[in-house]
């Protein structure tokens, strides 16, 4: 198997976007972040878009953003902590690369997660816990799961480098 595409995925904090500039450095290739693009797009924050539109609106924009990124290739992506929920999102990343879970335990992503408000979902600390555990499902439909809960990103960058290298 050719891996010219990674996906990564996983709860907010984890690391994605950090690892996927990371990664990508240590590829030479492009990374990619959907949050950001998303908010380029937009114009406006993430928090701002769940507010004023709401949460279906983002993931409509979400999957958008996705459809774009798809014909890349040598590419990097850093997914939404959500984006991997959707089950045809799920489907067309798997389908495009290797979506690799990056795995935190709970209360470490706690203790990375800022409380300025940039993290919609993140206000509630019981809401929160439900969201993650519901969510573990369908991370563990990725390709590959990194535990990343006490790595740093070079380290975590190096590990997905080797299991691809076995693929």
């Amino acid at each position: 198997m050719t891996v010219d595409k990674i996906y990564l995925v996983g709860f907010m904090a984890a690391g994605k976007s950090t690892v996927a500039r990371s990664l990508s450095a240590r590829l030479g290739w492009r990374a990619e972040d959907v949050d950001e693009l998303i908010e380029a797009r937009e114009r406006r924050t993430i928090a701002d878009i769940f507010a004023k539109q709401g949460e279906p609106y983002f993931r409509g924009v979400e999957r958008e953003i996705l459809k774009l990124l798809l014909p890349l290739r040598h590419a990097v992506v850093a997914t939404g902590g959500g984006t991997f929920m959707d089950a045809e999102n799920r489907a067309a990343m798997n389908h495009d690369g290797v979506s690799i879970w990056l795995d935190v335990p709970f209360e470490r992503l706690l203790a990375r997660m800022p409380a300025d408000g940039r993290r919609p979902l993140a206000a509630d600390r019981t809401q929160m816990e439900r969201l993650f555990a519901a969510r573990q499902a369908a991370y563990a439909q990725a390709h590959v799961r990194v535990d990343a809960g006490a790595a740093e990103a070079e380290e975590i960058a190096e590990q997905i480098v080797d299991r691809i290298g076995k693929m």
